[in-house]
């Protein structure tokens, strides 16, 4: 198993580094690569990139933090609509089936690709 504890790492340092440089990323990165290479089922990774993401936001936001490079009034609105969106999306998750998750993924993945040409 110390293969798969290396292979783990690797996928979260590769996330963590997109999501700390980008600002997001990290879900792009952890989803795709824990279904294929650690071979969990589609809800079990996106549940497991949450968790994931929250401790690499944390680590991230702490050296914004330190540079005083965060707006807390948007912080705050954004962390109330979160908390609301986090709940509806976290009962999304468990009852849509594994294609139409897969459909929506690469919907956003598309539009995301195309908003970032355009801008």
């Amino acid at each position: 198993m110390k293969k798969d504890l290396i292979k783990n790492i690797l996928i979260g340092f590769l996330a963590g580094t997109v999501s700390g440089f980008f600002g997001a990323g990290g879900g792009m990165i952890l989803v795709p690569f824990l279904t294929k290479f650690s071979k969990q089922d589609e809800v079990r990774a996106r549940a497991t990139t949450i968790l994931c993401i929250f401790f690499m936001a944390l680590t991230s936001s702490f050296f914004y933090f330190k540079k005083d490079n965060i707006d807390w009034m948007v912080t705050l609105k954004c962390i109330a609509g979160g908390i609301v969106g986090g709940y509806i999306g976290s009962k999304l998750l468990v009852n849509l089936s594994k294609n139409t998750l897969r459909i929506f993924f690469i919907v956003l993945l598309i539009y995301t690709g195309v908003k970032m040409i355009f801008q």
